[in-house]
């Protein structure tokens, strides 16, 4: 499954922007690698790994122990040793790495011993964190999924050890707590379904968990981990049917809803339980579909269901980023003066309006048309810095986010034809509740970049300064539509210079960056054909800055 937002081609990878954070959970430890983007700060999932470590299940006896067994204890320096060669490979600075353990370390008995052998054979400090930390971390990483900033949500985490319950408002927690119920340790403690709902219903009713959380008023319910989106997977598919539906069809994370109901929920349990009685056969389908989570989901769909029972949940919204990603996400608030929690979320409503209008085909050519905007709005800032008054570029970080999301949206009225697409782009922006985390202002400024992209300045299209930008983020836009359209190289970089002239575009099938001035030659792009379509956005783009633009060509001697 991709967790990738659509990213312009022109992000370069450093040590620097790679951020790693690895979850040491009761049945797996997972490892994720981001990239951040040095101007937006939006976060980019690069890799996952995840290695099936099983701590506290004595290999031996398959019973769980308070004391981390040295087979666990060998299983987690393998896995370890797998993310540490991985990393290497990046480089990572080791400051951008952070390991946390969870319940499984947090309640063994030897934790300690534990701790200090993986610190000695790798180098590595592990942070043993409380159910507290752990249902904070697991909140900001929901916010980065879903722009649920101004919501009160509640979370709920189920891990292998235990599950988390918070309750969040605006990035601050109001409320958690962790109670000891994991799909591991349920599914080891009990053989029998009836004796396992019990239990359940006695920690929850002891814990007094269910009447404070009604205390709040809930705006929206998430839920995270593997076992939350194994359900999700699950209902979307149609695993409850005889024949699943929708097998073989695109996991892309846009295009998938991303949450079900207690409905869904319910038929899914009946199901799972009575594929338990159905003995081989029932385990061999669960073992096709689940893979290795087929011994634990009925066991987290049992206690999933107990928490709507007594909730009152009717339908729960899953979030692709959990734990690992709130664990990031408070490295880049220390790293990162002013680190803005919404901008991840923002983008990722972006994302999926476009891929819901946009085929594969489309949807690169709105990635491309991004890409070249933000190279030239960034090489027109870095001109602005260095020029003092010769030259002004008054816009700052949002007015470019403004830009990519315009880029990335201006052709999704194409589903329906080329005829006035770019009107049908507009309506579908501004009569949709689909960007999120704008206001409507900002919204408004995304859908009239999208409207007039091809057409002339609307006279009165925003007000004061608004208009005024919106007229530099249009011509841009103009002219990176144009560009995508009709260049005639396949590209790999491009580069925003300053010339005689004014500025110069250039586009290279190589690392044009890094080669040195006496092996590279500067084309003209321009060829009979597609001149009239390039030059005519190329003279706007002089009449609004002043500046001419030339677009060119790399190529070696």
């Amino acid at each position: 499954m991709s967790t990738n937002s659509p990213l312009p081609p022109t992000t370069t990878t450093t040590a620097s922007n790679l951020f790693a954070a690895v979850d040491m959970g009761t049945n797996s430890f997972k490892l994720t690698l981001v990239r951040i983007d040095p101007s937006s700060r939006r976060l980019i999932i690069l890799h996952r790994l995840r290695r099936p470590v099983l701590l506290g299940l004595d290999a031996s006896t398959s019973a769980l122990t308070t004391t981390l067994s040295s087979a666990s204890l060998n299983r987690s320096i393998s896995a370890l040793l797998k993310f540490k060669s991985y990393l290497h490979s990046h480089r990572l600075t080791p400051s951008h790495l952070r390991l946390v353990a969870t319940s499984a370390v947090r309640e063994s008995s030897n934790n300690s011993e534990f701790i200090r052998t993986i610190n000695e054979t790798l180098g590595y400090n592990v942070e043993i964190i409380s159910g507290t930390e752990e249902a904070r971390f697991t909140y900001l990483g929901i916010l980065q999924f879903f722009p649920l900033f101004k919501s009160r949500v509640l979370a709920i985490d189920i891990g292998g050890g235990s599950t988390e319950f918070t309750v969040g408002f605006e990035g601050n927690v109001l409320f958690s707590k962790s109670l000891r119920l994991g799909h591991v340790t349920l599914s080891k403690e009990f053989t029998d379904v009836t004796g396992m709902r019990e239990h359940i219903r006695n920690v929850l009713e002891k814990s007094g968990l269910i009447e404070k959380i009604k205390e709040f008023k809930i705006d929206v319910v998430v839920g995270s981990s593997g076992t939350i989106k194994a359900i999700e997977k699950a209902a979307s598919r149609g695993y409850t049917r005889e024949v699943e539906e929708n097998v073989g069809v695109s996991e892309d994370l846009f295009k998938r809803q991303w949450k079900f109901s207690r409905e869904e929920l319910r038929c899914l349990m009946e199901k799972l339980c009575n594929e338990e009685e159905m003995g081989l056969a029932g385990k061999v389908r669960r073992v096709g579909f689940f893979k290795g989570r087929a011994e634990f989901i009925l066991a987290g769909t049992i206690l999933l269901n107990e928490v709507f029972e007594r909730l009152e949940i009717e339908e729960i919204e899953v979030s692709g980023y959990a734990l690992g990603e709130g664990v990031i996400t408070e490295m880049l608030e220390r790293d990162f003066e002013g680190f803005d929690l919404n901008v991840n979320a923002r983008w990722r409503s972006v994302g999926r309006l476009a891929s819901r209008f946009n085929n594969k085909k489309r949807m690169r050519a709105a990635t491309m048309c991004a890409g070249i905007a933000r190279e030239i709005f960034e090489g027109l800032r870095r001109t602005s810095e260095l020029c003092d008054d010769e030259f002004s570029m008054p816009l700052d970080d949002m007015d470019l986010e403004y830009l990519e999301a315009a880029s990335l949206l201006h052709n999704i009225g194409l589903c329906t034809g080329e005829k006035g697409y770019h009107k049908k782009s507009y309506r579908v922006i501004v009569n949709g509740d689909h960007l999120h985390g704008y206001t409507k202002e900002e919204i408004k400024l995304i859908a009239f970049l999208v409207r007039h992209h091809r057409k002339k300045f609307p006279s009165d299209a925003l007000d004061g300064s608004t208009n005024e930008k919106f007229k530099l983020l249009c011509t841009i836009l103009r002219v990176s539509v144009t560009l995508q359209r009709y260049l005639p190289v396949n590209f790999q970089t491009m580069e925003f210079l300053r010339s005689s002239e004014g500025f110069k575009l250039v586009l290279s099938e190589g690392e044009a960056r890094n080669q040195s001035p006496g092996i590279v030659e500067w084309e003209p792009l321009l060829s009979e054909g597609i001149n009239s379509h390039v030059e005519k956005e190329l003279e706007h783009f002089k009449m609004v800055f002043k500046k001419s633009l030339s677009v060119v060509t790399s190529s070696s001697s």
